[in-house]
């Protein structure tokens, strides 16, 4: 009894042992995954302002909500410094954030060692900046976008006039640069007047440089109204043909 005691006891205490590592992987995982959906919220509200976010501040938000002194303490390879948010980007014609994070779980096994698990989660979030009804409608009722201050009608949402592509150029090279029309870029009324920095902010299509991102010369209110709504308006000239 003695020697089936001493082989036994020692395999059902490993296997206590197993399941409360087993615990504590989904532990941190849920805790991660609930801070990847803080750090998605918080873009989400900050999107129609800033569409750019750093990998950093991804990690930072991530951090902020599980706690550093939680991941200090947790199975995670480095503690809270072990989150890697570097993989995941925004695309943005949508505006969507793709956030992946990755971290490495070291499990401690007693004889045998410590086993690294590499753990990967990911999660998409669109900013909040408005949607594309999926309303079906009436041929005799269609639909088309106009902007606050537009003159003309676009029957396509993503039309590039819409979706602005916004660069950060050096304010040096602006004599140089030309828009997709060909036109030279102008001073935003707004904006363009106080340059302090070494970089300014053009569109492909704009005639304007801005020098912050939260310029309302950079932001579309787009509207969905009827064709018969927009009297005065013409057809936009890349996609209202």
């Amino acid at each position: 009894m003695t020697v089936e005691a001493a082989f036994v006891v020692p395999l059902f205490l490993f296997a206590v042992l197993a399941f409360l590592y087993l615990f504590e992987v989904m532990a941190v995982q849920t805790n991660i995954r609930a801070g990847m959906q803080y750090a998605g919220r918080k873009y989400a509200e900050q999107a129609y302002l800033n569409p750019f976010v750093s990998t950093e501040e991804l990690e930072e938000d991530i951090r902020e909500e599980v706690s550093t002194e939680r991941l200090e303490r947790s199975m995670v390879k480095g503690g809270a410094s072990g989150i890697d948010c570097s993989s995941s980007y925004v695309d943005l014609m949508n505006q969507i954030l793709y956030l992946n994070t990755s971290y490495t779980v070291e499990i401690p096994v007693p004889v045998f060692g410590i086993f690294n698990v590499e753990k990967e989660e990911s999660i998409r979030i669109k900013g909040w900046c408005g949607y594309e009804s999926s309303i079906p409608v009436q041929a005799e009722q269609k639909i088309v976008y106009v902007t606050e201050n537009g003159v003309v009608y676009h029957q396509d949402y993503h039309c590039s006039y819409l979706d602005l592509s916004i660069h950060m150029v050096p304010y040096s090279r602006l004599e140089e640069l030309r828009n997709a029309s060909g036109g030279k870029y102008y001073p935003c009324e707004r904006c363009g007047q106080n340059v302090a920095g070494m970089g300014v902010y053009v569109t492909d299509y704009g005639s304007k440089y801005h020098t912050s991102m939260s310029c309302s010369g950079l932001k579309r209110k787009i509207y969905a109204v009827p064709v018969s709504e927009t009297a005065g308006k013409g057809a936009c000239s890349k996609c209202g043909k």
